[in-house]
């Protein structure tokens, strides 16, 4: 079965719109020729994607799938264009980096903002995954580089330390889950939890919690670090993050305590693959760049 663009498009702007002939005109067509271009694909697909009703159409439970489809299909479209674009205008290469939520929230900023700057005919693509997604997509070739936090080892990578972070807890001043300098993570399960979103250490606390048997009561979730420390200040709950997204947030009203567990503290390392002639020479660069700006701070903590 064969596709057209003009299609995809025609399917998300009569779904928007709710209306063939409005549908058409913000694809440049006719009514009619959108209308015959409908019928053809319903055709094809041997399912109706709308129902004609008296004001307009509807989707059928095949269209809302058609339509989620067809958004991923054109929004990905956007995203090679973007990815492109910037060799039309004389860059000569790119460097795809993935990395974790926190080290984009607190490290990679700084260090990628001193890279550009040394090199400006590179381009770096940087997404933020989880550190299981970020391996895979290095061992896969959708990504150069990733960030990862240390734990079991890809035979097919290598890692350079880059930071050690650690896990804090954060509560609302005055109201910290203890008058210590330091918590233990069951103590901090009475209270009521701020979470980021699909976040590992999400993931990763709710395993702790029922480790001990005991349920992680995450009141609000959210998609930002920022996010967080706001509602957390806010009295909704307190917060596990790490330390090192605190430099760049607003830090009154909160407390900070030390999470007194082994498992607190994170070495963040990067990856990249063994096989060396998979990797292009910006992708060295960056490489050796994010590796030489963890040193400082892996000598400072040794």
């Amino acid at each position: 079965m064969r596709y057209s663009l003009v299609d995809l498009r025609l399917v998300v702007a009569i779904a928007d719109a709710r209306n063939v002939s409005r549908g058409a005109a913000r694809c440049h067509l006719a009514p009619s020729s959108a209308s015959l271009r409908l019928r053809q694909l319903e055709d094809a697909l041997g399912a109706p994607l709308f129902k004609r009703e008296a004001r307009g159409v509807s989707l059928t439970r095949a269209g809302r799938v058609m339509l989620a489809h067809c958004r991923a299909c054109l929004a990905q479209l956007e995203k090679m264009h973007a990815d492109l674009a910037p060799f039309a205008n004389g860059v000569t290469s790119q460097v795809r980096l993935f990395a974790t939520s926190s080290a984009i929230a607190s490290f990679l900023p700084d260090d990628l903002g001193v890279f550009l700057a040394a090199h400006p005919g590179v381009r770096v693509s940087l997404e933020e995954h989880v550190t299981a997604d970020n391996a895979l997509a290095v061992v896969d070739g959708r990504a150069d580089l990733g960030i990862v936090t240390m734990g079991d080892e890809h035979p097919e990578l290598e890692y350079a330390p880059y930071r050690r972070d650690e896990l804090v807890v954060v509560a609302p001043a005055g109201a910290a889950p203890s008058r210590r300098d330091a918590v233990r993570f069951a103590d901090c399960l009475a209270r009521p939890f701020v979470s980021l979103a699909g976040s590992a250490i999400h993931r990763y606390l709710q395993g702790r919690a029922e480790s001990l048997g005991k349920p992680l009561d995450v009141r609000i979730q959210v998609s930002g670090f920022g996010a967080v420390v706001s509602l957390v200040r806010a009295g909704a709950g307190v917060a596990i993050v790490p330390r090192s997204v605190l430099r760049h947030l607003n830090g009154d009203g909160l407390a900070v305590l030390k999470l007194d567990e082994r498992w607190a503290a994170r070495e963040l390392s990067v990856c990249s693959p063994r096989d060396r002639a998979r990797m292009s020479a910006p992708a060295n660069s960056l490489l050796k760049h994010l590796r030489d700006s963890g040193a400082p701070t892996a000598q400072r903590r040794s």
